[in-house]
């Protein structure tokens, strides 16, 4: 059964898209941990990032390099952290999100709460950013 990434990648379930190109697609999360926090998903469903091959790994990351580079310009952050956890859905994939400090990026904490249009405005001002 194909993961909710496939579904979002298929357009089966509309997304607020960052970027997108042959192998990956980024887009907002829905219940970021922080505004401005952004998912990074190949196109190729498969459950853990290290189960890539070595040149998928590394169009990953430079794929994932310019959207970092303009969540840093279009929040107020010290850096972009970057975290792979994987667990909740079986589609490999990595997180992107502004941060200030190391708790910046613990995944235990509640979740925010988007509006269409909060999200909408944080697809907005990455996308000036980029």
């Amino acid at each position: 059964m194909a993961s909710i990434f496939t579904k979002i990648i298929m357009g089966e379930i509309p997304s607020f898209k960052i970027a997108e190109d042959e192998n990956f697609i980024a887009f907002l999360d829905i219940t970021p941990i922080v505004k401005g926090h952004v998912l990074v998903v190949p196109k190729q469903e498969f459950d853990k990032i290290f189960d890539a091959d070595i040149e998928l790994l590394s169009k990953w990351l430079v794929f994932a390099q310019p959207i970092a580079k303009a969540i840093e310009k279009a929040f107020d952050c010290k850096r972009c952290g970057i975290s792979v956890i994987g667990l909740e859905v079986p589609h490999a994939h990595m997180h992107l999100v502004p941060i200030n400090a190391a708790d910046d990026l613990n995944f235990t904490r509640e979740k925010l709460t988007m509006t269409m249009e909060d999200l909408k405005e944080v697809q907005e001002t990455i996308l000036l950013a980029l």
